[in-house]
C-alpha cells in the first residue's frame, strides 16, 4: 500500500500557501536583483567601486537598489506571516516532515540578520527619496550593507535557496508504521 500525501483541505491553508509562494518569488527576486546591481557598482572580485562608472550611472544604480529595497521590505513580512500561518494551519506536522521543520528553522533563524540588513536598506531608501544625499553617502551605506555581520546576509540567501530544495525533495520525511 503506497503512502499518500495528505491533501490541503482548508481554503485558508491553500491561500496561505499561495501567498507564501508568490511573496517568496518576489522577495527572492529582489534579493537576486540587488546582488546583480550591486555587482555592477564594483570592480570584479573587489570591494572597490568601478572608477569607469560615471556619477550619474552610479546614482541610477543606487536609485534602483533603493527601489528594490522597498520591494524586499514590503514582501518579507508577507513571507514571514504566510509561512507562520501555513505552518499553523497545515495538515502536515513538522515532527513527521523534517523538511518542513528544517525550512522553518532556516527561514525564521535568519530573521535578526534580515532585520538588521533591512535597516541599512531602509536608510538607503530614506537617503534616496527624502534627502539630496551625494553618491558618497550611498557608497558608505552600500559598503556597510555588503560587510554587514561578516557576510551573514549572503549565507542567509543560500539558506533560502536550500529551503526550495527541501520543499521539492522533502528529505527526512517520516512515514507512519504500517499495521500488519
Amino acid at each position: 500500500m503506497s503512502q499518500t500525501v495528505p491533501r490541503v483541505h482548508a481554503a485558508g491553508t491553500r491561500a496561505m500557501l499561495l501567498v507564501l509562494v508568490l511573496s517568496s518569488v518576489v522577495w527572492l527576486g529582489s534579493l537576486n536583483a540587488r546582488m546583480v546591481i550591486g555587482g555592477d557598482l564594483l570592480e570584479p572580485g573587489t570591494l572597490t567601486f568601478d572608477p569607469l562608472l560615471s556619477p550619474s550611472a552610479e546614482r541610477e544604480l543606487f536609485r534602483l537598489l533603493s527601489v528594490i529595497a522597498l520591494i524586499a521590505a514590503a514582501t518579507y513580512p508577507c513571507v514571514l506571516i504566510s509561512a507562520a500561518l501555513f505552518l499553523w494551519r497545515s495538515p502536515w506536522r513538522p515532527r513527521q516532515h523534517g523538511w518542513m521543520m528544517m525550512s522553518a528553522i532556516l527561514l525564521f533563524g535568519f530573521l535578526p540578520i534580515e532585520l538588521y540588513a533591512m535597516t541599512i536598506d531602509l536608510r538607503m531608501v530614506y537617503l534616496e527619496f527624502f534627502t539630496t544625499a551625494s553618491n558618497e553617502d550611498f557608497r558608505v551605506l552600500f559598503l556597510e550593507r555588503l560587510g554587514a555581520l561578516g557576510g551573514a546576509p549572503f549565507i542567509a540567501v543560500l539558506s533560502y535557496y536550500t529551503i526550495i530544495g527541501l520543499a521539492v525533495f522533502q528529505p527526512l520525511r517520516r512515514f507512519p508504521e504500517r499495521q500488519p
